[in-house]
């Protein structure tokens, strides 16, 4: 690679760190708005339409998980390749899916692709950054997912008038073939040979049992897994809360949901920028201000509040959830550069795992109480405060000290 292009590159880099992170959010949103069109030309029922949804949240945690490890092994660039390949391969085969059984399944390998986007960038990001500039990136992270949160339903939206479900998933592949062609230009292995982990299966057994044998480690993944599954019941219970208990319009809790949305990039933004200062604070100051939130959504559940108690509620748990991920982030990853991938892996597949699980607990009463949603983010968000007051708190919290740049391994 010419000193031009490579001089170029390192420029495109963070911007396409960030553009990974899309993966997750952009696959689980944008067909969501064909949703109901997609379970009557396969003639599903509709929770086993719902399995889509499900299959591919399961394949981001459980894609993380596998590509992780890789990537610390082979280097970053070849499996993030291979990934976003397979990525629009699936893609094509959801939108050819003559059937909802076929279109399950590749909603599942859909969702593993996605995971290896996901993982990289945050491996990549430690790689290449250290200190203030680290935090700042998982901050950044933070806001570009909330982006994707907001933006993918109203693309979906605007894209379901012109196209059917199927067309909206060839948009997809095309997504995919863009970030392929933008990491064949721009991403250079950011993982040096050297730097690279030896052995197969069991010595990423090993590295996984050195990581939860890390008492902050545990303690931040935990903390992370259980106010995603906070922020994943809020997701999944929001549009009932708000349109069927509340009677707001579709724009009405559009507006609501975008609000909320802009307040998790604000407020992950802003965490970003201050974590540097102490990333224990800052943490806790997001689980304060998510456990408020939840707080009120139970009391909302327990008695009927005026409509602005849950939206300010609901604000309150998704911005915490924002402020306690670039802190929560770096300390799981700062202590482990040489296994980063695998760490990262970690976290996203607890991220992902422990928000499939509580997504659909909060529909067990139906569609009429918001007592579910406030019991399930109240215990979520007790964990969460327990696994950083008796795991990260206690500790020696790993605090980035270098100034931190990007750097460019040739």
């Amino acid at each position: 690679m010419t000193t031009s292009s490579r001089s170029l590159a390192q420029r495109i880099l963070p911007a396409l760190l960030l553009l990974l992170t899309v993966f997750g959010p952009i696959s689980m949103d944008l067909y969501l708005p064909a949703l109901p069109a997609l379970t009557l030309e396969l003639s599903a029922a509709t929770s086993v339409a719902q399995l889509t949804v499900t299959a591919c949240l399961v394949g981001l945690a459980a894609g993380q998980l596998i590509a992780g490890p890789l990537s610390d092994r082979y280097g970053r660039r070849g499996i993030l390749l291979i990934g976003i390949v397979a990525y629009i391969a699936t893609s094509l085969l959801c939108a050819a899916s003559p059937s909802i059984e076929l279109l399950i399944a590749a909603r599942l390998v859909q969702g593993l692709t996605g995971g290896v986007g996901i993982v990289i960038a945050q491996a990549a990001g430690r790689d290449v950054y250290a200190g203030g500039a680290l935090i700042r990136f998982y901050g950044r992270l933070t806001v570009v997912g909330g982006f994707a949160a907001i933006v993918g339903p109203l693309i979906g939206g605007l894209l379901n008038s012109v196209t059917d479900w199927r067309g909206l998933f060839v948009f997809l592949a095309a997504i995919g073939a863009v970030i392929l062609l933008i990491t064949l230009i721009a991403f250079d292995e950011t993982l040096p040979i050297a730097s690279r982990t030896a052995g197969g299966l069991g010595r990423t057994l090993r590295d996984f049992r050195t990581l939860v044998s890390d008492r902050v480690f545990l303690g931040a993944i935990l903390n992370q897994g259980f106010l995603y599954a906070a922020l994943f019941a809020y997701l999944s219970g929001a549009t009932f809360v708000l349109q069927d208990i509340y009677g707001l319009s579709p724009l009405g809790y559009a507006l609501a949901f975008g609000a909320n949305s802009a307040g998790f990039m604000v407020l992950g933004f802003v965490a970003g920028r201050t974590a540097g200062r102490s990333l224990r604070g800052t943490l806790s100051v997001g689980i304060v201000v998510a456990g408020a939130g939840a707080l009120g959504l139970l009391a909302s559940g327990l008695t009927r509040m005026p409509l602005w108690v849950v939206l300010v509620s609901l604000f309150l748990l998704a911005g915490g959830a924002a402020v306690t991920s670039p802190p929560a982030t770096t300390i799981a990853l700062v202590e482990y550069p040489q296994i980063a991938g695998t760490a990262s892996s970690l976290l996203g597949m607890v991220r992902y795992g422990f928000g499939g699980i509580a997504a659909p607990l909060v529909g067990v009463a139906g569609a009429t109480s918001i007592l579910p949603l406030g019991i399930v983010t109240v215990t979520s968000l007790a964990l969460a405060a327990l696994a950083f007051v008796f795991l990260v708190r206690p500790a020696r919290v790993p605090q980035p000290i270098a100034t931190g740049t990007i750097t460019t391994i040739h």
